[in-house]
């Protein structure tokens, strides 16, 4: 018996040894000598050795194995799965999860060879006799990579023919859309296992760019490769550099003036709506930026054009939405910028990753305002639970990301699971301007404590609660309100407790359980550093509340000498016109004006106040004016006003300007657009500010006394000398409504200023 179990053991530690030999980097010589690979490398793609792991993972492929790869964006992964297919019987499919993306990787396989049906791909772009040849070439042996959307596979006919031919192995190209841990997850990439079963068996190779721990064996699990061999790269991106900026008001101008000081460069600016996508375009392009938006809202040709113009170097930037770039080929991206900050740090990575593919520079700014966090959320309303608490965790590391002081690369790395060991990387903003270290031993011994002390059940927002001494119901029912630490650190604000404890995390004393919707656990590092305490260092949180960029020096100050000059020039005109001076422009203009010199019609229509209309009407001798006086003193204006704005009509505004021509009753019009009468007064307003005449006069004549409205209107023309609502509700006395008043204003403005 005892000879028995020694040979049970026996036999279990061999296997386990095989095992893990098969999991280790394998000889470049299992399957083909090392230097017919190189050979074959060198014939379709003109390399002469290879990059990383990418030959360790091409044998093991040749091999028959199951693969797993994770390689960052830019790391060669395409080549992982080209090459075998190129070499080897029959046809690869490659489930690819975007259309635009099998056309510029099917162009880009058949420049290595002389026969276009190499690579060919389906889906639902083709026509029937388009199809037809895709199956013929298939058939007669010439296609070597066939690119499928799992979409496209799940139909019968496709399965029907995929079954006749010989599969020389599938590639799930983008994996990390089959988890619902990753960004972009697609339910359909869930089937495909089940497909592969019906079409027929074939080795498997699964290939990413960004994937946590959980997400990957998500992808394992479900492509039904448990024991695939895994090739993973590092995932730092020495050549990028990470910056994160504060959105403000002025965040398309920010983003016009880094273009402008990378000209000619290619780069890509990442918009979360469609909307913003085409309104940033056209601002690009308004300040002779090469721009075009991108979208899935466009028709099919016009998006692959703009792809090829990107690709081929015709256009030099590209606003899209996050469905532009996967797997585009483009090696000299040399900046890429987030105008709303992603769902997730996965996202952001591969986002990021399609800079400097070539080694070469690569900027990465993103802008972030705590309210994109807020709007991120509410698009999450509605959905699954078990959805929506995965969405939060994995914005709550963003956020964390964003916020925090720490060396931008090592947290980036952390999150894949990667240990980044420098201090500082010298490419990213929280290392170029780094904040000081804090000494914290006592409060991070207070925090592992609660955790300790709450048994690792509960998440981080628990946890600074407890510090806080903010009762709620949970903390209540578990009684930890009991807990000594409670309200402990109460002192201090709550952005305190988050960065300490997420640096705690990258300390290695705490753990957070992301698979497990983010659980804190203290760890076997965290507990020995309880029982002998040493010091403990860490950063604050950067702060993005509301914030004011500073003035441009010598820029951003009241020209005093220029109002002055500004106020008698509009004194003088209105004389002339018989209006008041206010019509022409109010005050704020006149002193937005004085502080950002605009000297031509376009810039001038950046000053508040100031539309299309009221610049061409009574523009040109203001313009000629600061111009005169910016040469006489020698002024420097601010480049501010050198960016272009897009006149911006919404459709709600355009819809009042059309009902408005159409003699519509005002009333009606509000009730039509679900508004209030008070809020379209608001859009009225709005429009005629602009400089756009909206003739209500049919509705006046209608609703209210002609003396009466005309005591409204010579008070305006005659009396005031300002525009404003309540001196005009003071001056008229109670006899006169505001809506009236604001109505008569709304005729007033329109017939004389505009």
């Amino acid at each position: 018996m005892a000879e028995f179990f020694f040979f049970i053991v026996f036999f279990g530690c061999f296997v386990d040894i095989c095992y893990l030999c098969r999991r280790a980097p394998l000889s470049a010589t299992t399957t083909m000598e090392k230097n017919d690979l190189i050979s074959n490398l060198k014939r379709y793609f003109g390399f002469t050795a290879f990059k990383g792991q990418q030959e360790y993972v091409i044998n093991n492929l040749l091999a028959g194995n199951d693969t797993f790869v994770l390689m960052p964006t830019g790391g060669g992964k395409s080549l992982c799965y080209q090459l075998p297919a190129l070499i080897m019987d029959g046809t690869a499919i490659v489930l690819s999860p975007l259309i635009a993306l099998m056309k510029n990787q099917v162009d880009a396989i058949r420049q290595v060879s002389e026969n276009d049906g190499i690579a060919h791909y389906l889906n639902s772009s083709l026509t029937r006799s388009q199809v037809d040849e895709v199956k013929n070439d298939i058939q007669s042996g010439r296609t070597k990579l066939l690119y499928v959307a799992p979409e496209s596979l799940t139909k019968e006919e496709t399965k029907e023919f995929l079954r006749n031919i010989k599969v020389s192995f599938y590639a799930v190209d983008e994996a990390h859309c089959i988890s619902e841990w990753g960004h972009d997850f697609r339910p359909e990439y869930r089937r495909i296992r089940p497909i592969v079963n019906e079409i027929g068996r074939a080795p498997i190779i699964a290939l990413t760019a960004t994937a946590t721990d959980k997400v990957r064996r998500d992808i394992k699990k479900s492509l039904g490769i448990l024991k695939a061999v895994d090739f993973v790269s590092s995932f730092n991106r020495p050549n990028l550099y990470y910056e994160v900026r504060p959105k403000t008001k002025d965040v398309d101008k920010d983003i016009v003036r880094f273009i402008l000081q990378h000209p000619g460069k290619s780069g890509i600016v990442y918009c979360l709506s469609r909307k913003k996508v085409e309104q940033l375009a056209e601002i690009l392009r308004a300040n002779n930026i090469n721009a075009r938006a991108y979208h899935a809202g466009m028709e099919t040709a016009e998006r692959n054009q703009t792809q090829d113009d990107f690709i081929m170097e015709r256009l030099d930037v590209i606003v899209a939405t996050i469905a532009f770039g996967m797997g585009i080929d483009k090696p000299d991206v040399r900046f890429v910028i987030h105008y709303d900050i992603p769902k997730s740090l996965e996202g952001y990575y591969q986002e990021t990753g399609r800079a400097g593919r070539d080694g070469g520079e690569g900027k990465c700014v993103a802008f972030y305002s705590p309210k994109d966090l807020i709007k991120l959320k509410k698009f999450m309303e509605g959905k699954p639970v078990s959805e929506q608490d995965i969405g939060n965790q994995l914005l709550a590391e963003t956020k964390a990301y964003v916020e925090s002081s720490v060396c931008r690369r090592r947290l980036l790395l952390h999150y894949f699971g990667e240990h980044y060991g420098e201090e500082n990387c010298h490419r990213c903003d929280n290392c170029l301007h780094p904040h000081e270290y804090i000494e914290a031993t006592k409060e991070i011994l207070k925090v592992l404590k609660v955790i300790q002390a709450i048994k690792g059940k509960f998440k981080i927002d628990h946890v600074v609660n407890i510090m806080m001494g903010v009762e709620t119901e949970e903390i209540i029912s578990h009684c930890h309100e009991q807990l000594p630490e409670f309200a402990a650190g109460a002192s201090k604000e709550p952005q305190y407790w988050y960065a300490l404890i997420k640096q705690g995390i990258l300390s290695g004393y705490i753990e957070k359980e992301v698979e497990n919707y983010g659980l804190l656990k203290v760890t076997k590092a965290g507990k020995k550093f309880m029982a002998a305490p040493e010091p403990f260092y860490f950063k604050e949180n950067n702060e993005f509340g509301d914030y004011e960029p500073e003035p441009e020096e010598g820029t951003a100050v009241l020209d005093d000498t220029l109002l002055k000059m500004l106020r008698d020039l509009r004194r003088k005109r209105a004389q002339v016109l018989n209006i008041p001076p206010y019509v022409i422009f109010q005050d704020n203009s006149l002193e937005a004006m004085a502080t950002m010199y605009p000297v031509t019609l376009d810039e001038l229509q950046n000053i508040p106040g100031v539309g299309q209309g009221k610049a061409q009407r009574y523009g040109k001798e203001f313009c000629e004016l600061i111009k005169k006086h910016c040469e006489d003193n020698e002024i420097e204006r601010p480049l501010d006003l050198r960016v272009r704005t897009v006149a911006s009509k919404s459709k709600l505004k355009v819809s009042i300007i059309q009902k408005v021509d159409r003699k519509l009753d005002l009333e009606d019009i509000a009730d039509g657009l679900g508004i209030e009468f008070e809020e379209l007064l608001d859009e009225m307003e709005a429009i005629v500010y602009s400089g756009t005449k909206l003739d209500i006069s049919y509705y006046l004549e209608d609703v209210m006394d002609e003396d009466y409205m005309l005591d409204i209107y010579d008070y305006f023309h005659d009396e005031s000398e300002t525009d404003r609502l309540s001196v005009a509700v003071k001056t008229l006395g109670p006899d006169y409504d505001e809506s009236d008043i604001r109505l008569v204003r709304i005729k007033f403005l329109s017939e004389l200023a505009n």
